[in-house]
């Protein structure tokens, strides 16, 4: 059975998706969570190791973590779905976004919201007019990884992907630094809830399609 490879950049990001047990019991399949290191190099080297392994030849992949919410309205611990991860290389479409906004609507803990749309990738933090002009590309959030690794992912093959982010920051609560802050907090809270939906869109990628 195709495995489910979970990749993010951060430890704190590593620990809260492991730490989400309550979702490991659903799993339709094997589950590793990868801790790429930060940055879009550093994710294209970290997926493209991972999948030589025989085991996750044929993962499913998605991409989580935290993220900057480009929309006005967004708060920390808000969830986004992408429909496409953005990068030098062009748009690489997302499966089943519509699922995992369903299923993530019904693990999310009260008070965020999930929003769905297109999800840029950079290769450092933004902030200010830098977010405002990411926002005017029809974005809604943005991070570092995310577009390198579903890029990564199907250039070493056809597979499910995905990309699902939690935000840390937002136009009207932008962050210095994710360590000091309750946004990060929530951010972490918010990830450790999520796997349920996770193993959802797995156990959907495993069914026939018509």
């Amino acid at each position: 059975m195709p495995e489910l490879l979970i990749a993010c950049a951060l430890g704190i990001e590593r620990l809260a998706l492991r730490g989400g047990r309550r979702g490991h019991a659903d799993a339709p399949g094997p589950v590793t969570v990868l801790r790429t290191g930060m940055g879009p190099a550093n994710a294209r080297r970290a997926v493209d190791r991972a999948l030589l392994a025989p085991r996750l030849r044929d993962a499913a992949v998605l991409a989580s973590g935290f993220c900057a919410g480009l929309v006005p309205g967004m708060h920390p611990g808000d969830l986004v779905v992408a429909v496409e991860t953005r990068g030098p290389w062009g748009a690489t479409p997302c499966d089943d976004a519509p699922l995992l906004v369903r299923e993530l609507a019904r693990v999310l803990p009260p008070g965020h919201t999930v929003h769905c749309g297109p999800l840029a990738g950079t290769d450092h933090v933004v902030r200010g007019q830098e977010r405002t002009a990411l926002g005017a590309t029809g974005a809604i959030a943005a991070d570092m990884e995310s577009a390198a690794t579903l890029h990564s992912a199907l250039s070493a093959g056809v597979r499910p992907v995905a990309a699902v982010r939690v935000v840390v920051d937002a136009p009207e609560h932008e962050l210095v630094r994710i360590g000091t802050v309750r946004g990060g907090i929530s951010a972490i809270r918010v990830l450790r809830a999520v796997l349920p939906a996770f193993h959802e869109w797995h156990r959907s990628s495993l069914l026939p399609r018509r």
